[in-house]
């Protein structure tokens, strides 16, 4: 684990494994790479590059309203430079998807696959029917309504917590106590940054969507999601997959927003045989 200075900030960098190079862009905002961390297995096969997105986790400097669309991607393809790789693979989980589709779309020729997991192409399915599927799901009008402020930033830091505690279990299919539990160990390790989350979904969230260039990406791409996903529900990976071209849509049963912690073994094995180099 190391820190680089890229493009003015200091990015968290953590690289492990060998082979073909993989990117992990983690989700948010406002957490950090421990939640790609169970990616590892992966690294019999490939090189893992974990990083903070600025603003995020461990990386330092830059106002958060840096925290562009524009400066992401630059920043994800300085350090695939700085790290000496002509291309490489480029995983993107919640947030992180966002970013790489943003990523495809902007450096083409710096990727050789895309892998987006459980995402969207458009903030209205987390910002708009997020909140009306826990509805649906019968979680009382007061969590509904934290939902909507949640996902739209209009939340004070102090809320955060309260609102995981309210629907923190829509992340997971049926998740038990013991489960639960160890999600909340390995919440421990992270790194919250409240404004980043706030920013993110206030500002750079707000009206975001790439629907309309999904059929510029020609890279081989694999998107993935829980069934139970309420946030990016399968009639939206079906809407991601039929915008771009040359794209597989894998739905993981018996999981919701967080496959990789809940099917981490049939995630792996699913990626190990996507990505050919």
């Amino acid at each position: 684990m190391t820190t680089m200075s890229v493009r003015g900030v200091s990015l968290f960098v953590k690289v492990t494994g060998h082979g073909y190079p993989l990117v992990l862009m983690h989700g948010g905002p406002g957490v950090d790479h421990t939640t790609m961390l169970p990616f590892r297995p992966l690294a019999d096969h490939f090189t893992l590059v974990f990083y903070d997105h600025r603003c995020n986790g461990r990386s330092e400097g830059g106002a958060v309203s840096s925290m562009t669309w524009e400066n992401l991607t630059a920043d994800a393809d300085t350090l695939r430079q700085v790290l000496g790789f002509d291309k490489w693979a480029v995983l993107g989980h919640s947030f992180g998807g966002m970013v790489a589709l943003e990523y495809a779309l902007r450096y083409p020729q710096s990727l050789s696959h895309l892998v987006l997991l459980d995402t969207c192409g458009d903030s209205s399915w987390v910002q708009q029917n997020a909140p009306e599927i826990l509805e649906k799901r019968g979680y009382r009008r007061a969590t509904v309504k934290m939902a909507q402020r949640f996902f739209t930033g209009q939340i004070a830091p102090r809320e955060m917590l309260t609102a995981m505690r309210r629907f923190g279990r829509a992340y997971y299919h049926r998740p038990g106590p013991l489960f639960l539990a160890h999600q909340v160990i390995s919440g421990l390790r992270m790194k919250l940054r409240p404004e980043a989350f706030i920013f993110g979904f206030g500002q750079l969230l707000k009206g975001w969507t790439v629907m309309d260039r999904l059929n510029e990406i020609m890279v081989p791409t694999l998107i993935m999601a829980g069934r139970d996903d309420f946030q990016f529900p399968p009639e939206h990976q079906a809407a991601l997959a039929s915008g771009i071209v040359n794209s597989h849509l894998e739905i993981i049963e018996r999981a919701g927003h967080n496959v990789q912690a809940e099917r981490s073994a049939e995630i792996m094995e699913i990626i190990r045989g996507f990505i050919v180099p």
